[in-house]
């Protein structure tokens, strides 16, 4: 069939599971669709639902984007089924895959009869898709020609000169972006990928570059092809430092570009340090406490389940304290509660809530189990701070496990030599050894995020120092 029905399903079986303008052509294509007070919760799901960040995630995503949320919601059941199939038929409104509605349409009203209105609209798309095909065919058969492709070079001047001498315009280039951005409307992500690619090589022109480049790096989210789309998301990383809009703007492109990278930083090998690097940076940080200070969520997952980034602990809690009269969730609560305020009643009641939290974050899903065992990890660890000699059926209710499954823990704790302890089993206790730290070691954790930090701080003054005023 000429429109494709494809559509991403939630990564579950992989690492992981405000308005955006250039997705993948220029037009504005805002996604409201999805607003949380507006959908019905089903029974005892109402309350975790609360806590769920589709609504707030889905205005900094491209449509296509959201669709793996929806289907996530709809596996949870935390709203009700036709809410949600009515939501999908919305977001599909504005795209291209016409078919995959009607499935949709026929599945929510339990009928094969579906409107007119999308049968007269499928008619169009067939027709504008086979329109746009044939004015893009002589560039997209000249692509297809590895010999022709293997003489392009870096140099856009000469590539464009090139197509000219095989009866190819600056007409044909054009010809193809406007292909590649009706195939991905119409669901084959892996064409528009290619063919936004090679437009990239052969345009002059900056701003429909950088807006194929966003749609590239939908597309490869889509088709789950992570290590280009970290590269890509990098490069946009770059473009909107570098670029010239004002300061407004690029925060509002950082914006989209942090929710957009929450596909890549959950499923990607380096993906943990990757969200940190980014999200820890001056002028990201700022964007996400003007306008989106719920994903303060990932953050603090990301540092919590990466012992390497401990060092950046404090700095996340200073900022969750200054945040929270604007955003708070479990996950934050749990961090204040442990840090702040010392609450180990409180931090293990938000552990629950966590629980519950990650399982129906489509993001977070797959972190839960490495989660709960570092942020158990974290109760035990401040708990020993102020404690010599702990009782294990205390410390098992303070970590929420079974006595012999919490003695069991700590004997794994000391075997891999992470704790300085030993358990006296005809007492039911565990005997703190004193473990304190070396100057050496003080200066070493005083100092491993200067260098870090110096290079942010280079940065600023050197772009500053080539501003207008220079």
């Amino acid at each position: 069939d000429a429109v494709a029905k494809g559509l991403l399903r939630p990564p579950l079986q992989t690492k992981s599971h405000r308005r955006k303008q250039c997705d993948v052509g220029g037009s504005t294509k805002a996604t409201n669709v999805l607003c949380v007070k507006h959908v019905h919760c089903i029974g005892n799901e109402s309350r975790m639902a609360q806590h769920d960040l589709t609504g707030s995630l889905s205005r900094s995503l491209d449509r296509h984007l959201v669709f793996p949320l929806l289907e996530f919601l709809q596996v949870r059941g935390l709203y009700r089924e036709e809410d949600l199939l009515q939501g999908k038929i919305e977001l599909l409104s504005k795209t291209n895959m016409v078919d995959f509605a009607m499935d949709i349409y026929k599945n929510l009203h339990g009928s094969e009869q579906v409107p007119q209105e999308m049968f007269d609209r499928r008619t169009s798309v067939v027709a504008r898709l086979n329109e746009l095909q044939s004015t893009a065919a002589p560039i997209v058969n000249f692509l297809t020609d590895e010999t022709s492709v293997k003489q392009l070079r870096n140099d856009k001047t000469w590539n464009l000169q090139f197509l000219q001498e095989n009866g190819i315009g600056t007409e044909g280039v054009e010809a193809l972006y406007h292909y590649a951005k009706f195939q991905f409307d119409c669901g084959n992500y892996s064409g528009a990928a290619e063919f936004l690619y090679h437009y990239r090589t052969l345009t002059e022109d900056t701003q429909k570059s950088i807006s194929a480049l966003w749609g590239k790096f939908a597309a490869e989210i889509l088709m789950q092809d992570w290590d280009p789309a970290m590269d890509d998301l990098n490069r946009l990383r770059d473009l909107i430092d570098n670029s010239k809009l004002s300061q407004l703007e690029q925060m509002q492109h950082r914006t989209w570009l942090m929710h957009w990278g929450l596909y890549v930083f959950f499923n990607h090998e380096n993906g943990l340090n990757a969200i940190i690097d980014l999200f820890f940076q001056e002028k990201f940080l700022n964007a996400i406490q003007c306008n989106a200070p719920h994903l303060l969520r990932y953050l603090a997952i990301a540092v919590i389940i990466n012992q390497r980034r401990r060092p950046m602990l404090k700095d996340l809690i200073r900022i969750i304290q200054q945040e929270k009269y604007t955003y708070c969730d479990p996950v934050t609560e749990f961090l204040e509660n442990l840090f702040v305020d010392y609450d180990f009643e409180g931090a293990q009641q938000k552990l629950r809530d966590c629980e519950d939290v990650i399982a129906n974050d489509f993001f977070l899903v797959a972190t839960g189990e490495e989660f709960v065992e570092n942020a158990r990890l974290f109760i035990f660890e401040t708990y020993c701070r102020i404690h010599q000699c702990i009782d294990i059926c205390l410390l098992a209710d303070k970590l929420n496990m079974q006595q012999e499954d919490a003695e069991r823990w700590v004997v794994n704790l000391i075997r891999n030599a992470r704790l300085n302890a030993k358990i006296d089993s005809q007492q039911g206790t565990v005997v703190m050894g004193m473990q304190l730290p070396s100057i050496y070691e003080q200066i070493i954790e005083r100092t491993k995020g200067l260098s870090s930090r110096t290079y942010v701080l280079a940065n600023a003054v050197t772009g500053t120092a080539g501003g207008p005023d220079k």
